[in-house]
């Protein structure tokens, strides 16, 4: 993880995102809480290691992807937002999601049953399903792409971003494009990859949900990748009693080795969970979140970070302090959940300077001296007026008589 002395911190990108406080860092990226200042929201901010920021061939295929998976819309997926370079900062703007991945889940967990499985999988395949139809493949399906909210939404993320690294001119010992344990045998052997080989990965997946374990052991990556080239996947039922045959033969179609026999796409592959979770009658589930990742998403949520300081400007007054109530409502969390909030918006529709609202006994009291002068000035002159009118009204009658 970024260290808390990250000179990202506090960092406002494109003028728009603040980096906040850090959440997770991994070979191709760091993730950040961060916040849009424009609408004022709680977002994710994946900013991706400095190595690739010079090679044009990537920026170009990282913009495409972005484009591409911003332009989907699913609740099993996390939604991107915007996509940008800063300077020496290629970042990707995310949906925060307030939780955590299936591989925190697994650790704290261990293997699930298969209700919990199948409550996993069906928004986890109608994502990839739904970015299938749109022509994308995601590449890494593994568990810590996987995401799990707090309200025990499961969505799927980091579309794209292995293809752009894939045909980037950086290469790195410390980068496996496409983690070795979940890769397809076309991925190994290959480079046609299409939906079949992100059902491929969905599956190894599943048995890992089911089992707690991988399917394959190798001394080495390359090793254990290329170990899917000679041996099946097998059936999870074959490893830990109770899986149900139906799942077990999820597992297996859509681990064949060869694409051909495996489920076209996620659609597919959903399709066939919720005929086995009705030929088993399997309870509803909400998945619950990992509850030490979600304690540290939370607690970067709340890190007080100050803003870098705006260049002071000559020619504008100084706009006078509010107060410590206003200041901590729009730099805390509370937002995201709960938009609107009356005293704010009441305070908002008044001048900031406190006189306006002030007890008008005491604060209008120079106005009404103000009047009290007015008048007798009035008077006076209305007298003045008076006499005159009255004196040229007797002159004219003795000039007339």
């Amino acid at each position: 993880m970024t260290s808390p002395d990250d000179p990202l911190l506090g960092r406002v990108l494109e003028r728009r995102y603040r980096i906040d406080a850090p959440i997770a860092r991994g070979g191709m990226s760091s993730v950040f809480v961060g916040t849009d200042l424009r609408l004022g929201r709680r977002v994710a901010v994946k900013v991706m290691d400095a190595r690739y920021v010079g090679d044009p061939q990537f920026l170009r295929r990282f913009e495409f992807e972005a484009r591409a998976v911003a332009g989907l819309s699913h609740p099993g997926l996390v939604s991107v937002y915007d996509q940008s370079i800063d300077g020496d900062i290629a970042f990707l703007v995310m949906e925060l999601v307030r939780g955590g991945s299936v591989r925190d889940l697994l650790r704290e967990r261990g293997p699930m049953p298969p209700h919990a499985v199948a409550a996993v999988g069906l928004p986890m395949l109608g994502g990839l399903g739904t970015a299938h139809r749109a022509g994308l493949v995601h590449r890494d399906v593994k568990p810590e792409n996987v995401l799990i909210s707090d309200t025990g939404d499961v969505k799927v993320a980091d579309f794209g971003l292995v293809r752009a690294v894939a045909e980037a001119g950086v290469t790195s010992a410390s980068v496996i494009l496409g983690t070795a344990a979940y890769l397809s045998p076309e991925q190994v052997s290959s480079t046609e990859i299409d939906a079949r080989s992100d059902v491929y990965s969905a599956g190894v997946l599943f048995y890992e949900l089911l089992t707690g374990r991988q399917p394959f052991h190798g001394a080495t990556p390359l090793a254990l990748a290329y170990q899917r080239l000679s041996y099946d996947v097998p059936a999870p039922g074959d490893v830990i009693p109770g899986v149900p045959p139906q799942i077990d033969e999820i597992v297996l179609r859509a681990t064949e080795r060869d694409p051909d026999h495996r489920y076209d796409d996620g659609f597919a592959m959903q399709h066939a969970l919720l005929d086995a979770i009705d030929d088993l009658a399997l309870p509803p589930f909400t998945v619950p979140a990992p509850q030490q990742a979600s304690e540290r998403v939370t607690s970067a949520i709340a890190r007080a970070v100050s803003p870098p300081r705006a260049p002071e400007s000559p020619e504008l007054p100084a706009v006078p302090a509010r107060s410590g109530a206003d200041d901590d409502h729009r730099t805390d969390d509370h937002y995201a959940d709960e938009p609107y909030d009356d005293d704010l918006y009441a305070d908002d529709l008044y001048d900031d300077d406190p006189e306006v609202l002030a007890d008008p006994l005491i604060d209008d009291s120079p106005h009404l001296a103000s009047t009290f002068r007015f008048l007798v000035w009035m008077t006076i002159v209305l007298s003045v007026a008076g006499a005159l009118a009255s004196g040229g009204w007797l002159l004219g009658a003795m000039l007339i008589s």
